[in-house]
This record gives structure tokens, C-alpha cells and sequence, in this order.
């Protein structure tokens, strides 16, 4: 490298120089290029273009001049770059469908919602929109501070004064090296209640503020959905935003056909290509249904047509057309802006109070110009009502001088003791002045001043003050300015189409091994069998890997998954590969985060999670209730479901209501009946409290929600089974040693399920050999709690065979 102090060459390596030059550059684009400015919203050559054109004199009022005139005072006294970027920056302040309040009125062709390109800049012209002027106001009064230019021969303001929030109400978008800014546009009349009210309550939290910012507002309006993604966006400064367009649905003119209109598109959408993607997708028979497509829009608003074939289903073709078009997109929100000089990712409370501290500056510094022009003007209306009231004095004085100065001189000494300025501005008056008339101007002027200085001394006195002018100023911009909102906030998240809108809604099995495998077979593969039969190969076993749950759930549920280290995750039924009986299956480590080691242990199908609350239970007889609501939004990586002691395992899970009873079972066939509201309500990370007391060795292998009127069958290892009424179950107080529910013996072996039934189903079971049956509950027997129970399956001869797992069928809803 070449020294720039003495011209020699000093050597470097090259990794240093790299290093060097790249961090210049980087901070370069960052600082002074691509990222906005949190207190004014703007970039630097968004801020160059509005105050070289303010410096135009090109008020709202004015006429406007050619885009390349400005374009080239830009690029010659502030911005030594190219001029097409400069262009480009000026056409999207004018834009309407770019800006929520354009800060450029231009004339002439500055693009459309098709992507057209503006044209040259030769040919367009531009001045300040009304709003524009709001970035601008009081920037004479020394309100912001000036730097030198490129070369320093003319200053530019480092900021605007800006009275408009303009980072949250335009937005703003830009890459920079290894960081970028995409902050959505927003309504003007929300983002000043929340300064109003961040004004007023400087603790007002995140939920406070999205109470009045309901969310973005699009200039292209369209739909925004869910309230609940939006707090977190407002609360982190990162997220999506799920944007739709809003159509209705017409008749054609000759009423034998629906029509899809759309009338506004998501932000940033390109109508052109949108309308040439939805013709391709036809084309291409991707796209179903449609007979026609026409872009009617005009000077009065968007109108996208999309004609429908006969007998075709409207909500269908949405669906598709959602899916496979940017009819329905997102937008990643990234509040980047610069604090400080510094790149932060910044929360809406941030962002807010930035835009406040820098009011509270300008007004401040607004003030203080203001009082010192009142104090100086001040100061000479005093010497000129000295000067008057001592006329002749004055006049002699002047008369004997030798000269002006001496004059002056004259003045500044006994009697009149007039400061310079006074001095000079009596020499500097005119004769009319002394006319009674002006007399009384000054003196009402004299007046004036005075109460201006002391009104301006007692905001600069009092912080209070400055914020009342600071939210009068923006009550004022929503009165001229705000207009109404053009995106609608729907509250509920957007049920977004997928392919699990093409799966039917029908039972399924999904099954769990002992080695971690899961695996999901259409219920149709099996047929009903008589009880006491052996069942027919579910899938292939290796390494003595048993199956050790089975369930039976609809391909649309939500099945949440936990294990003995009390975590919990969530799959859907229909994520899970539908293959023959004789696949092994497919690794749970494969669809969930689970721990080498880790076992499932537990698996609870949940249609929806506005059910009452989720019973838990332990290996050692511990439980707890947590409302199913806090299992709604389960991570890949899992949660936390149960807070264990040392030593125990969580085995057991279900769902249950208000009211009903809570049955849990041990190996040795003792159960324990309760009401469920005798279980307080528990957080998810928290323990649980004794369901039954087990003997010593004893472990709980039965948890069940009974309803009223319904029997309890138990099914034991060596596949012997019974139904028992629910009413011969005592309800007593948990933690007791329980009575019968099963009279076990070496010829039964251990009870290992619970289930509640009501006769009309189908029982399916799994052995631990791989075999499985399907039979009717009612061919099971109704038997008392003090039996042994009947043959259910024939599990085979082995001294090791056992049941592995069990589960209800569900009867048609029509059959219920």
C-alpha cells in the first residue's frame, strides 16, 4: 500500500487490506446507502432529493420542474453517484401504490402497479407533495445539524426535522452488505395515537400501542391476517405478514356463470405477471375451473377478472389460485434501521420513542431560535422606545456628533446608555417612526415580544410543554393528511391451503414402536375378526422391536407426542407416510427433534385445542391437569410438558372436561376413581401431585377421562379382556391404594390398557409379535371388577408374547 503521508510504499498483507477495504465498503453501503435513518424514515438520497428540491423553492404550490433538472442539482451538489439510482429513488417517492403518502408529486409517466418502467426523466416533472413539506418544516430554524457536502463546498443536513413519522407510516426497504430493512407501511392516524399515547404513558407496553396500530396499511390495501402475529412483529421488530387480495364474487352479464373479482392486490404484487402466471397455471392444466381471465382495471381502480366454468366450485379455484399465485403473499418484516449511526433491529416502542426524543429535539431547538430572534428583536424595540421617549435629547446628541459613529459613540454613553445595536438602530430609523401611531406599534410590539419570550422561556422551562406541542403537531397531521385505512386487519391467522386440503378426512392408525419408528396404515387393510383370534402381520419386527402404541385418529388431527422425559411435540396425522403392514416404519428422528435415547411414551390426538385440559401421569403414580390450550403452538424442537421428579417417567396422557371423573390403573389391576376438578389447573413446567398409591415395584398403566355411563375395559398382557361399568367404580379422594379393576394372575399376566367404551366400537390391537386384530368391543364381556376377564387375542404360546398396544374405533358419526 502507498503511504498517504509520504508517498512511499509500505508493505501489507493482503488478508489485512482485504479486510480493511471490505469493512470500509460495508459500513459505506450500509451508513450512507441502504438503510434508513430511524428519526426521519429516510435514506440519504431520499433526503438529498427532498431538500435539493426544497432548496428549488418546489413547493407544493409551485410549478414543477423537469425530473433531470433535479436529478443533476442532486447529483451535482449532494450526491456524486449515478443519476439512474437517483431517479429511481425520486419515482418511488411518487409512486401511490409504492408510498402510503408520497413525499414527491410527480407529472407524467412514473410507472404502474404493472411494473411499467417511468419514463426518462427528460420527460417527467416533480415537486413536493404537501406532506413533503411536513419533512421539512422549521429546517431554517438551525432545527438539525449541517455537514459539508462531497466536496464541501455546500452544507446538507444530517437529518430532516420531519413532523411526519415517516419510517412507520412510508416504511422502507433496502439491502445493504450482510443485513437488509423491509418495515411495512402503516396508517397515519394510528401511528400518531400511539404517540399520543406513548406521550402521555411513557410505560405503555407493546399490547398497549397494538391496541391503536392494528397493523399495516398497504397502499394497495388488500388483507392482513392474524392479531396475534402482529404483537409478536411489534414486540421482536422480525416476522411475516400474511397478505391476500380481496375479491368478490359476481355473476357474469349473462347470469350463467360465477366471476371472481379482485379489486386489491397484496403490496409489492406485479398485476402483469400476475395475470400472466394464473394464464400459465391453465395453460399448464395446473389450474382447474377457470373459463376466462380479464384485467378491466381502469382510472377508477384495479379490477382483475378471473370467469369461472359452469358448476364449478368458487372456494375450490380460491384455494388454487392462493396457493399457486401471489394473490395470496407475505411479507418478511425486518424493522432495520439506523440508531446512532448504527444498524438495530428495532421493536415499534423503539421506534416510536426515536421519532418522540427527535420532536422533542426539534421543538427544543425550534424554541431556542425562536427566543433568541425575540430576545434580539426585543432588545432593539426597547432602545428604539428610549430613543422616543427622550426625542430631543436623542436628537441634540446626533446633531453635535462629528460623524455616524461618533453618533453612535454618543448614544452608547450617560444619558442614554444604549447598547450598540440600539445605538445603530436609532441612527437607523426613519423620521415616520416618530409619528404617535408608530409610537403605538412599537409599544404594542414591545408587549408582544415580551409575553413571546416568556411563553418560549417556560416550554424550554418545562418538558411537559414541549411534549403538548410535539402531540399537537401530530394531531394536526391526521387531521390534514391520514385519510382512511386501505388494509384490513382480519383478526384470525389466514387458513392458509395446503395439500392437507386434498387429503379426505377418514380413520387411520398410526403406530409407535418400541425402537423409536412410527408409522401410519389405512384402517380399510384390516378386516373385522372374531375375538380370541390371532390377527394378521402389521409389520415387519427387527431386533426384538415391538409396537407400543396405537392409535386411531383422523388423517387431519393433531397428535401430540410425549416422552419419558416429559417433553411433548406435534405432528400431524397426515405428515406421517401411509405405507403397507408390513413397513416397518419411518424414524421419529426424522420428523420431530427427539433425543438419542428419548422414548415415546404417550400419544394424544387432538382435532382441535379448545378442549378443557390434558391429563398427565407418571410411571410412579404422579398427575396433573394443564389446559390442552398450552399444547395449541408446539415447536419442532419440543416443550416441556411435565417437570419430573428423579427417577420417574411420564407414561400416561389424555384428554378430559370439566366434571367428568379421572381413572387411573396400576399394573396389578388396583384402580383409583376422582373427579377431575379435584386437580388444581397446572402449567405446562410444572410437577404433579399423587393420582394413586402403588406398592412397592408397582407401576400406572391406565389413564382414562370416564364419562357418565359408558364401561371401562382392561386389557391385560396375555390378551384376556373385559368391560366393566363405569358405576362400579367408587369416585373417592386420589392418593388412596384404589380397589380391583382387574383380577390379574400368571395366566392373564399384568393389566396394560385402559380404555373407556360404550359397546358400539371397534377395538384394535397389536401384538407384540407384530400381529394385529380387529374385533367389536361388544364381543368383548360385561364382567365385574373382581374377574380375570375373557380371551380378547390369542397372543401365542411364547412365554414372552404380550399385548403391546390397544385402541378404539370410533363408529360412523351416524351410528353414535
Amino acid at each position: 500500500m502507498v503511504s498517504e503521508r509520504t508517498g512511499s510504499i509500505l508493505p501489507t498483507r493482503i488478508e489485512d487490506e482485504m479486510r480493511t477495504s471490505y469493512l470500509n465498503y460495508a459500513m459505506s453501503v450500509i451508513v450512507a446507502r441502504a438503510l434508513p435513518d430511524i428519526r426521519d424514515g429516510l435514506k440519504p438520497v431520499q433526503r438529498r432529493i427532498l431538500y435539493a428540491m426544497d432548496d428549488l423553492n418546489l413547493a407544493p404550490t409551485s410549478p414543477p420542474k423537469k425530473s433531470a433538472r433535479i436529478v443533476g442539482e442532486v447529483l451535482g451538489k449532494y450526491h456524486p453517484h449515478s443519476d439512474a439510482p437517483v431517479y429511481e429513488a425520486m419515482v418511488r417517492l411518487a409512486q401511490d401504490f409504492t408510498m402510503r403518502y408520497p413525499l414527491v408529486a410527480g407529472q407524467g409517466n412514473f410507472g404502474s402497479v404493472d411494473a411499467d418502467p417511468p419514463a426518462a426523466m427528460r420527460y417527467t416533472e416533480a415537486r413536493l407533495s404537501r406532506i413533503a413539506q411536513e419533512m421539512l418544516a422549521d429546517i431554517e430554524k438551525q432545527t438539525v445539524d449541517f455537514v459539508p457536502n462531497f466536496d464541501e463546498s455546500l452544507n446538507e443536513p444530517t437529518v430532516l426535522p420531519a413532523r411526519l413519522p415517516n419510517l412507520l407510516v412510508n416504511g422502507s426497504t433496502g439491502i445493504a452488505v450482510g443485513m437488509a430493512t423491509n418495515i411495512p407501511p402503516h396508517h397515519l392516524g394510528e401511528i400518531a395515537q400511539a404517540i399520543q399515547l406513548l406521550l402521555a404513558n411513557p410505560d405503555a407496553s407493546v399490547d398497549d400501542l397494538c391496541e391503536v396500530v392494528q397493523g399495516p396499511d398497504f397502499p394497495t390495501g388488500a388483507l392482513v391476517f392474524g392479531r396475534a402475529g402482529l404483537r409478536e412483529i411489534y414486540a421482536t421488530g422480525r416476522g411475516r405478514v400474511v397478505m391476500q387480495a380481496v375479491h368478490t364474487v359476481e355473476e357474469t352479464s349473462r347470469g350463467n356463470r360465477a366471476q371472481i373479482v379482485f379489486t386489491q392486490l397484496p403490496y409489492q404484487v406485479n398485476k402483469a405477471a400476475l395475470i400472466e402466471r394464473i394464464a400459465d397455471l391453465v395453460k399448464g392444466r395446473r389450474l382447474d375451473g377457470i373459463a376466462d381471465l380479464r384485467d378491466e382495471s381502469d382510472r377508477h381502480g384495479l379490477r382483475v377478472v378471473v370467469e369461472l366454468k359452469r358448476e364449478v366450485q368458487v372456494d375450490s379455484v380460491l384455494k388454487q389460485l392462493f396457493t399457486l399465485t401471489p394473490l395470496q403473499s407475505t411479507f418478511a418484516v425486518n424493522m432495520l434501521a439506523l440508531v446512532g449511526g448504527q444498524p438495530r433491529t428495532v421493536s415499534l416502542k423503539q421506534a416510536l420513542q426515536a421519532f418522540i426524543d427527535h420532536r422533542r429535539e426539534i421543538i427544543r431547538r425550534r424554541t431556542e431560535f425562536d427566543l433568541a430572534k425575540a430576545r434580539e428583536r426585543h432588545h432593539i424595540v426597547e432602545g428604539l422606545l428610549k430613543a422616543i421617549n427622550t426625542l430631543d435629547a436623542v436628537i441634540a446628541a446626533i446633531r453635535k456628533a462629528e460623524s455616524a459613529d461618533a453618533a453612535k459613540q454618543r448614544l452608547q454613553r450617560a444619558p442614554f446608555r444604549l447598547s450598540e445595536r440600539q445605538a445603530q438602530a436609532v441612527l437607523d430609523m426613519q423620521l415616520r417612526r416618530l409619528a404617535a401611531l408608530e409610537r403605538r406599534k412599537l409599544e404594542e410590539e414591545f408587549k408582544e415580544l415580551t409575553e413571546k419570550i416568556a411563553a418560549l422561556e417556560a416550554i424550554l422551562a418545562d418538558p411537559h410543554k414541549i411534549d403538548a406541542i410535539a402531540a399537537a403537531d401530530i394531531d394536526e397531521l391526521t387531521q390534514q393528511y391520514a385519510g382512511p385505512r386501505r388494509t384490513t386487519i382480519v383478526e384470525h391467522d389466514v387458513e392458509e391451503f395446503s395439500l392437507e386440503d386434498l387429503i379426505p378426512h377418514e380413520a387411520t392408525t398410526v403406530s409407535v414402536s418400541q425402537g423409536g419408528y412410527i408409522k401410519r396404515m389405512a384402517l380399510g387393510a384390516f378386516r373385522t375378526q372374531q375375538r380370541g383370534g390371532k390377527g394378521v402381520s402389521a409389520m415387519k419386527t427387527r431386533d426384538e422391536d415391538t409396537v407400543r402404541h396405537l392409535l386411531v385418529v383422523d388423517t387431519h388431527d393433531n397428535l401430540l407426542l410425549f416422552t419419558d422425559r416429559g417433553r411433548v411435540f406435534s405432528l400431524k396425522a397426515h405428515e406421517i407416510a401411509e405405507r403397507t403392514r408390513e413397513w416397518r416404519g419411518l424414524p421419529l428422528a426424522n420428523l420431530i427433534q427427539i433425543d438419542a435415547g428419548e422414548r415415546v411414551t404417550a400419544i394424544v390426538p387432538a382435532a382441535r385445542f379448545d378442549k378443557d385440559f390434558l391429563l398427565l401421569a407418571t410411571r410412579n403414580g404422579e398427575i396433573k391437569k394443564t389446559r390442552l390450550s398450552e399444547f395449541a403452538n408446539v415447536r419442532r424442537a419440543g416443550l416441556i410438558a411435565f417437570n419430573l421428579a428423579a427417577g420417574d417417567e411420564l407414561v400416561r396422557a389424555t384428554s378430559a372436561h370439566a366434571g367428568e371423573d379421572v381413572l387411573v390403573v396400576s399394573q396389578g389391576g388396583r384402580a383409583v376413581c376422582f373427579p377431575v376438578n379435584s386437580l388444581r389447573d397446572a402449567s405446562r413446567g410444572s410437577g404433579g401431585v399423587r393420582a394413586i398409591r402403588l406398592p412397592k415395584g408397582g407401576v400406572l398403566v391406565g389413564l382414562e377421562a370416564v364419562k357418565p355411563g359408558g364401561h371401562l375395559l382392561t386389557l391385560t398382557a396375555k390378551g384376556y379382556g373385559k368391560r366393566t361399568a363405569d358405576a362400579e367404580f367408587p369416585r373417592k379422594g386420589r392418593g388412596g391404594s384404589g380397589v380391583i379393576a382387574h383380577k390379574t394372575s400368571a395366566r392373564t399376566g399384568p393389566v396394560v390398557a385402559l380404555l373407556q367404551v360404550r359397546g358400539n366400537e371397534e377395538l384394535v390391537i397389536i401384538s407384540e409379535g407384530g400381529k394385529f386384530l380387529r374385533t367389536r368391543v361388544s364381543s368383548v364381556a360385561d364382567l365385574g371388577r373382581s374377574t380375570q376377564g375373557v380371551r380378547v387375542m390369542d397372543v401365542g404360546g411364547a412365554a414372552a408374547a404380550a399385548v403391546a398396544a390397544v385402541a378404539v374405533v370410533e363408529p360412523p358419526a351416524a351410528e353414535r
